[in-house]
């Protein structure tokens, strides 16, 4: 129904094991080693909703392939992480992220850069932890420690999953609200889990 990328700097590199404060639990959530919120390029919450889902531009009802690029300030593996990129394949057809159709910014973005993660948290009214926490610079020192990818399947107790793929908060329809065509009644843990 959906789709968004999102990067999620901490403010330390390497692992920790965290516990109380240093986690951000509860009403402490900026107050933790790491970004919660993260910048996150979602098209249909960035104006554009007629890009990804079934039967739009990119059908999530036919076979895709997703392609994520990290690219450096001089294009090497240990440069400075500037900018992540996404990219999508159907039916031998590449689809570039669309341009954000985000009024009240002076530049539209495509990608995750610092500036794009400026620009969107101050027009939608979302706190910038991501720049707090050391924006894209610091993420990228985290992937020079190595990661690995994980796949799950979420059952958020918290938010429903409303952040992906409905409006969140409900009661936020201005720009940034809107973030895919589900009902603010749809993603239920206990559907998930059934």
């Amino acid at each position: 129904m959906a789709e968004s990328y999102t990067a999620h700097p901490c403010s330390m590199t390497g692992p920790l094991k965290c516990s109380g404060l240093e986690c951000g639990e509860g009403d402490n959530r900026y107050k933790g080693v790491c970004d919660k919120d993260g910048c996150d390029l979602n098209p249909f919450r960035a104006g554009v909703q007629d890009f990804y889902g079934p039967g739009k531009t990119v059908d999530s009802t036919k076979p895709l392939t997703v392609v994520t690029q990290f690219i450096t300030t001089d294009g090497t593996d240990t440069g400075d992480l500037k900018e992540i990129k996404r990219i999508f394949v159907q039916d031998g057809k590449v689809f570039e992220h669309p341009e954000s159709k985000v009024p009240g910014i002076d530049t539209q973005h495509n990608s995750i850069t610092d500036d794009m993660c400026d620009a969107f948290k101050t027009t939608m009214g979302d706190k910038n932890d991501f720049k707090a926490k050391g924006g894209l610079k610091q993420m990228g020192k985290s992937m020079d420690n190595g990661m690995v990818l994980v796949m799950s399947i979420w059952d958020d107790h918290e938010a429903n999953m409303l952040w992906l793929d409905s409006t969140y908060p409900t009661d936020k329809t201005t720009i940034g609200g809107p973030r895919g065509n589900c009902a603010t009644t749809s993603g239920k843990p206990s559907d998930v889990e059934s």
